[in-house]
C-alpha cells in the first residue's frame, strides 16, 4: 500500500504527546504528514500543553514542548489529503470557531476519508455536525457535545487505553489510548507492518 498523506489539524496549546507522539510515529511508518495551524505558516511553532491526571477532579495542566509546523494552513487544498488527524489538549476548544476548520473537517467526512481524533478533539467533530449517528469515543468532558451533536458517546477504559472504531472514524479517550489508537488508525488507512 503506498504512503498516506495525511492533515493534522493543531493549535496553541494541542496536548504534547498527542501532537508529537502520532506525527512521528506516522511518519516513522512512511506516511507524509502536514501538521497545520490557522494563521500560521510552516517554520512557526505552536505551544503544547502537557495534561496529567493527579489527585485533583480534573486533569493537571503544564506547558510542553513547542511544535514545529511543517506546513503552512492557508496554502493546503483538503481534496489532496487521504486523511485526517485531530489531536486534543486545549486548542480543539477555540479552533473549532475556525469556518474553514469546519469546511475541512467537513470535507473528510462527506468524502468518508479517514480520521482519527482523540481526547477534546471530537469538540472539532461535533461543531463540524459529522458525528450524526456516529459512535466516538473522547475525553469524558466532551462526552456532552458528542451526544448533543448526535453521535453516541463510547466510554473510557479505566485506563483511557481503549479506541473505539467506527468506519472510518477512529477515536480515543485521552494519548494513554496510543498504542490502540494508532493501531487502530493505521488499520483503517491500511498500512501494514511486518515483524
Amino acid at each position: 500500500m503506498p504512503a498516506k498523506k495525511i492533515l493534522m489539524l493543531v493549535g496553541d496549546f494541542v496536548e504534547d504527546y498527542e501532537v508529537m507522539v502520532p506525527f512521528q510515529m506516522l511518519l516513522m511508518v512512511g506516511h507524509q504528514v502536514d501538521a497545520v495551524c490557522p494563521d500560521k505558516k510552516a517554520g512557526e511553532q505552536v505551544a503544547t500543553a502537557i495534561h496529567d491526571f493527579t489527585v485533583y477532579q480534573t486533569y493537571l495542566e503544564k506547558q510542553g514542548h513547542n511544535f514545529t509546523l511543517n506546513a503552512t494552513f492557508s496554502e493546503i487544498a483538503p481534496t489532496s489529503y487521504d486523511a485526517l488527524v485531530i489531536p486534543g489538549g486545549r486548542a480543539p476548544e477555540y479552533l473549532r470557531l475556525n469556518p474553514q476548520v469546519i469546511e475541512i473537517v467537513q470535507h473528510f467526512a462527506q468524502a468518508d476519508k479517514p480520521i482519527a481524533s482523540l481526547c477534546h478533539g471530537p469538540q472539532i467533530l461535533a461543531a463540524a455536525g459529522v458525528l450524526d449517528g456516529k459512535s466516538c469515543s473522547c475525553y469524558p468532558a466532551c462526552s456532552s457535545e458528542v451526544t448533543l451533536s448526535g453521535g453516541t458517546f463510547v466510554e473510557a477504559s479505566e485506563g483511557f487505553d481503549n479506541a473505539h472504531v467506527d468506519g472510518n472514524l477512529v477515536t480515543a479517550p485521552a494519548w494513554p489510548a496510543h498504542p490502540a489508537w494508532i493501531r487502530a488508525f493505521l488499520e483503517v488507512l491500511g498500512t501494514k507492518i511486518t515483524l
